[in-house]
């Protein structure tokens, strides 16, 4: 964790459905980045870094460092479709939430510790592809330090 601007970062929130987070910048500023559910990459959103921190709202909800992994695995996995081993492992909890449907019923703890896991694995296998591609919002870092 560091301090720019008084703040203690990185913060994550749940903006209208949607992982966005607040992290610091080489120079010690506050830039935002938020998911694109078209690539699964992050878009600069530093126009609402005041929004969520000051204004709020119903659909702006502050979230822990776990809770945006989740959230943003959920939508990767909803949105998106690839080949590959993160797209396997997104077609496997896919496969486990269908069956849930199906079954009309929640989940057993295994199956959410499962679900948990393999997005957290997800999120690391994505954020080291946008990396690599040259994402400057990309950080696998983030779900190593959810656990």
């Amino acid at each position: 964790m560091s301090q720019a601007r008084g703040l203690v970062l990185p913060k994550f929130f749940n903006y209208y459905e949607s992982p966005l987070k607040l992290v610091e910048t080489a120079e010690g500023g506050v830039a935002a980045w938020r998911l694109s559910k078209d690539t699964g990459g992050w878009n600069p959103a530093n126009n609402l870094i005041d929004r969520v921190l000051f204004v709020g709202g119903d659909e702006v909800n502050q979230i822990s460092r776990e809770e945006f992994v989740q959230l943003t695995e959920h939508e990767r996995g909803r949105y998106l479709r690839g080949e590959g081993a993160v797209f396997a492992l997104y077609e496997t909890v896919r496969a486990i939430e269908e069956t849930l449907g199906r079954e009309r019923r929640y989940p057993t703890l295994e199956e959410q510790a499962l679900i948990r896991g393999v997005r957290r694995r997800t999120f690391v296998m994505f954020e080291e592809q946008l990396q690599q591609a040259g994402d400057p919002g990309a950080d696998p870092t983030i779900a190593t330090a959810a656990s």
